[in-house]
């Protein structure tokens, strides 16, 4: 571990307090330590991983949000630098099929990264389509390849719109066409354009309002994989947490961080149950819009007011069921998404801040890859249905226990199985659940939302602008929500940080992998 000679010729240690031990917050606290720092982690609840906590209620074990995992080879950067290596700390399993998904007019497809089985897959709902699979899939390589260098830096201001790297970019991305717009290039049966699109939900988005970029995260699908970690998606902030403890980060759970403490514009310490932990520098991974008003008083922010925060558009929420099944649903798909007869009428009502009528249904039913998650013969069911944020009209106390059977009804007729009999435990949470319970600004599970005005630098920056001291990691910045692009923040995040506080930013990871080949990415 490097350290920082002082004037008077002695190692100085630098301190770096981490607020939030979400999977940006651990990741940030563990390069930080590889880079020398002495670093403190701030949880406020009894338990890590934030919106990729778990939980366990009668025998069964639930992810509360992320389900899988895509493009590990980020992550294993941030477990190198540590020198540890993430497939020998967690079990990932990579699925294939990776999902199913299901249309109300009959079609089904699953999605495979065998180009030519998934190519048949195209073929079943239209034939001359299906002859534009490889074209698509070699464009999104092509974008993937041009926007990681994008990806992987900081953007803190306008002047990094005009590097390089964004001009070569720029007629890529097409900015002025939707996710749905850019794909008709390819897809004329709008099923298929929902098979590659509906990954705009990752973001809390709309395909037909998403900016084209976003047809990149179909292709980290389909190019780098789908996984399961065995135990759940919360194995792998546990394990983040455990190698974080070895290495020497004091992790300290049940300690919500009060205010960051300020010398000026300076960030100077961080309260904490009555505690004052002085701090070099603070790096925020909770919920921005939530988080940030409580810990930096209005009058420091000239960028980030209270009133600018309210002011921002924010993603959709989510109404979940988490619920412990008695038998076994062999013929369910691990992941299977069931898109809803109207999707354009879906997309509106959630814009609205509504509760669809005909919702689009996500069903995990990992126990047919995972037989640790529930008791021996019984399942677990993971179901989430995209809805409006708390910024619409519902009342979700009231509406909560009616959309309950109204989602039940659906379920079993989509699976082909009565499943009220036989739940054995339940859980439900609301989009009000999410701002109540997990704090989460107007229950927006994905964040600001990612639109063109709000994203790179017109999102929250990396290295905070509005005071001194103080980065941020997570989806509220750049480069946005999903758990690959959450921990490239915290790569961001770290580096600036180490390089701000002299320590050996070098130690930490700085390229991401080569980008594989065709043929590489379709096996």
């Amino acid at each position: 571990m490097n350290a920082m000679t002082g004037a008077s010729g002695q190692q100085e240690t630098r301190d770096v307090v981490v607020i939030g031990a979400g999977p940006g917050g651990l990741a940030s606290a563990m390069l930080m330590r590889a880079a020398g720092a002495r670093v403190t982690l701030l949880e406020r609840e009894d338990r890590v991983g934030g919106r990729t906590a778990s939980f366990t209620q009668d025998g069964f074990t639930f992810d509360y949000g992320p389900t899988f995992y895509l493009y590990p080879e980020v992550l294993q950067e941030v477990f190198q630098a540590c020198g540890r290596d993430l497939f020998e700390e967690v079990e990932l399993k990579r699925l294939d099929p990776m999902y199913r998904l299901q249309f109300d007019d009959g079609n089904t497809f699953d999605a495979t990264p065998d180009v030519e089985r998934l190519k048949a897959e195209a073929a079943k709902i239209d034939p001359d389509d299906a002859r534009n699979v490889p074209a698509y899939l070699q464009e999104q390589i092509d974008k993937f390849a041009a926007f990681k260098p994008i990806l992987q830096r900081p953007f803190l201001g306008p002047r990094d719109l005009a590097r390089m790297d964004m001009v070569k970019a720029f007629p890529l991305f097409r900015p002025w066409l939707t996710v749905d717009q850019d794909l008709r290039r390819f897809f004329k049966h709008p099923d298929l354009r929902l098979a590659f699109s509906f990954q705009s939900k990752y973001l809390g988005m709309s395909p037909f309002k998403c900016p084209s970029l976003f047809t990149i995260v179909a292709h980290v699908e389909y190019g780098f994989g789908v996984f399961h970690p065995i135990g759940g998606c919360n194995a792998i902030p546990r394990a983040m947490a455990r190698v974080a403890s070895e290495m020497g980060v004091d992790i300290r759970l049940s300690a919500p961080a009060e205010e960051i403490e300020f010398e000026g514009r300076k960030a100077r310490a961080v309260r904490v149950n009555g505690e004052v932990l002085k701090a070099d520098a603070v790096i925020v991974n909770g919920d921005f819009a939530s988080t940030i008003p409580k810990l930096i008083p209005n009058a420091k922010r000239r960028r980030w007011t209270d009133a600018k925060v309210d002011s921002k558009k924010y993603s959709c929420s989510t109404f979940m069921l988490y619920l412990g099944i008695e038998g076994r649903l062999d013929d369910v798909s691990h992941h299977t998404i069931h898109l809803s007869d109207d999707y354009l009428k879906n997309i509106q009502e959630i814009d609205e801040g509504r509760a669809p009528e005909d919702p689009t249904i996500y069903v995990q039913n990992a126990s047919v890859t995972d037989p640790t998650l529930a008791p021996e013969g019984h399942s677990t069911l993971y179901v989430l249905v995209p809805t409006g944020n708390l910024s619409g009209p519902e009342d979700w106390e009231a509406l909560g226990p009616v959309y309950r059977e109204k989602i039940l009804d659906r379920l079993s007729k989509l699976t082909g199985h009565d499943i009220r009999p036989r739940i054995r435990t339940e859980r439900m949470i609301t989009p009000a659940d999410w701002q109540t319970q997990m704090g989460i600004f107007r229950g927006a599970t994905f964040n600001l939302a990612h639109n063109l005005g709000q994203m790179l630098h017109w999102r929250p920056r990396n290295r905070f602008e509005d005071v001194d001291g103080v980065y941020l990691t997570g989806g509220g910045t750049h480069p946005g929500s999903g758990l690959p692009t959450i921990f490239e923040s915290a790569r961001i995040a770290s580096r600036l940080a180490a390089e701000d506080l002299g320590l050996d930013a070098d130690a930490l990871p700085d390229q991401l992998p080569t980008q594989p080949k065709f043929k590489e990415a379709a096996e």
